[in-house]
């Protein structure tokens, strides 16, 4: 009798359980663009506040309206390079050079030209229509869009933990060089500091 008490009871608890993790999950739809934060780490919000802030700081500098001066009035080209992840944790540096590329079109102030593997894409594309597109067709080699400037930084991360409390810090540096020159004509930061407790 005592047995079928324990395993009556038992097997209580293990259908509650059951019952209970079963009932806990929960997906619910939410903007793209609204900030949710869960583990302190760095996400989507802050690649793309980061993006955006950093391309507000290079549209507002002083390099544009000198190229503007220098040039004419013609738009500068800029392509974007390389950003590096010297951070503590794994971030999709691609994603964060997406949201950069898409804001400096989206002003309408620069133009932008395709860097590294979708270059050679599009050219690989171009050798191709030479021999199987018609003469009418075929794009023309020797045409591309010779970029002025080019785009490059790295992500950062200094991490401080003590107990059940962390600080994760984040700084995002970008530079602007000009590409026949190498000259630095621009450079900026933008940091995001964040307080987890447990």
């Amino acid at each position: 009798m005592k047995t079928l008490k324990t395993h009556s009871f038992i097997l209580a608890v293990a259908v509650a359980l059951c019952l209970q993790g079963c009932g806990t999950h929960k997906v619910e739809r939410v903007r793209p663009d609204e900030t949710i934060d869960l583990s302190g780490r760095w996400n989507d919000s802050d690649s793309r506040m980061t993006a955006d802030a950093m391309v507000d700081q290079i549209l507002s500098a002083n390099w544009i309206s000198e190229h503007l001066r220098h040039n004419k009035g013609e738009r500068p080209v800029v392509i974007v390079g390389l950003v590096y992840n010297k951070s503590h944790e794994h971030i999709s540096a691609d994603t964060y050079i997406k949201d950069v590329e898409r804001a400096f079109i989206n002003s309408g102030k620069v133009r932008l030209v395709q860097a590294g593997d979708k270059r050679e894409e599009l050219r690989r594309e171009r050798a191709g229509q030479q021999e199987f597109a018609s003469m009418e067709t075929a794009k023309k080699w020797g045409r591309e869009l010779g970029a002025d400037y080019m785009l490059n930084g790295d992500i950062n991360s200094i991490v401080d933990s003590y107990g059940k409390e962390k600080v994760n810090y984040y700084q995002v540096n970008l530079e602007l060089s000009n590409l026949e020159t190498n000259e630095v004509v621009w450079i900026g930061d933008k940091k995001i500091k964040k307080y987890i407790k447990n």
